[in-house]
């Protein structure tokens, strides 16, 4: 509210289940190509560079020459956060030559690498509440545990453009005469930029994912469709709802947006951490089908083949319904 200047931080309550899928689901998508997912309309918001998060994969096997020191700082730049105590998704803990790791999107199994010396002896997959032993494993591979991870190098180019347009941005709003927006800027992305010096991340990080993954402004975002191999295959289920939400969303997210540049709130860059484009969007798909009760203009356009469905999916008929008049029975 620029009138108060008063900025009402966003707080999002994240689902601990959907964040595990989430986080499971771009991670399988890299591992193997057998894959099904049943996705929202979210899909289409920005996600991190899929090249990046598959670069700063730690991959493990049994044999491997690899000092214990130096697996744990790869945890540590890959966002994975040591605890002994609580042992949760994306944490780790260490006990003597024996490193646990909470994949961030497993269901309850961790991952047991022992160590004799510089080598790594032997992997196991195991419960992460009991410990019990469920498998052993002949490759791991741990991915990120924040979408955002990025490497140092990357992180310093990153800060360093932005900070080049954060000096930019502040003295266009003081030519303006407009020098509470200047501090106000000024103040919020500092303190994010010490934030991602210190730790590598900070909250609302996505909102510099223009300088994360490297693109020029106006470029599309990378999205959960990017994940995906070339030929992977869309169902559009209820498609005369979800195609009008898909045409709907940026210009939502845009003019939400525009309150948070104007007044000094975010950089310009933030603009870029956006949903696709509907034309963004169908650029991404190449073989997709539509499934709604009356085919619409849109998807007739769009489709070679139109396939008419007279039974229902089960294999059953409607059921018989018979009306009977509720004359000289009783209502109560």
């Amino acid at each position: 509210m620029p009138a108060t200047d008063t900025y009402i931080e966003k707080e999002t309550s994240i689902n601990d289940e959907i964040d595990k899928l989430r986080y499971s689901t771009t991670s399988v998508l890299l591992e193997r190509r057998d894959v099904i997912v049943v996705t929202s309309i979210s899909c289409i918001y920005g996600l991190a560079n899929p090249k990046e998060y598959r670069d700063l994969t730690l991959s493990l096997r049994p044999g491997m020459v690899k000092d214990q020191d130096e697996v744990l700082r790869k945890l540590v730049d890959i966002q994975y956060q040591r605890n002994d105590i609580d042992f949760v998704r994306g944490t780790f803990r260490v006990r003597g030559d024996v490193v646990e790791i909470f994949p961030a999107g497993s269901y309850g199994q961790a991952i047991r690498v022992e160590f004799f010396g510089d080598e790594i002896d032997r992997i196991t997959e195991i419960d992460a509440l009991t410990r019990e032993v469920l498998g052993y494993r002949t490759h791991v591979a741990i991915f990120p545990a924040l979408h955002y991870a990025s490497s140092r190098e990357r992180l310093e180019q990153a800060i360093a453009q932005i900070e080049y347009d954060l000096e930019i941005r502040v003295k266009e709003l003081k030519d303006q005469g407009r020098f509470l927006e200047a501090q106000r800027l000024l103040q919020r992305t500092n303190y994010d930029i010490e934030i991602m010096c210190e730790v590598g991340y900070c909250n609302g990080i996505e909102n510099y994912s223009l300088y994360l993954d490297g693109r020029q402004p106006g470029e599309p975002p990378y999205t959960l469709l990017d994940y995906f191999p070339e030929d992977f295959l869309v169902f559009i289920d209820e498609s005369h709802v979800i195609i009008p939400q898909l045409r709907a969303m940026y210009a939502g997210d845009r003019y939400r947006k525009d309150n948070l540049v104007e007044y000094g709130f975010r950089l310009s860059a933030t603009y870029d951490n956006r949903p696709l484009t509907f034309e963004e969007f169908e650029s991404k798909i190449n073989q997709v089908i539509y499934v709604r009760a009356t085919p619409g203009p849109y998807e007739l356009s769009k489709s070679s083949r139109v396939v008419e469905q007279i039974i229902r999916p089960t294999g059953l008929v409607d059921p018989k319904v018979v009306v009977q008049p509720i004359e000289g029975r009783s209502t109560t």
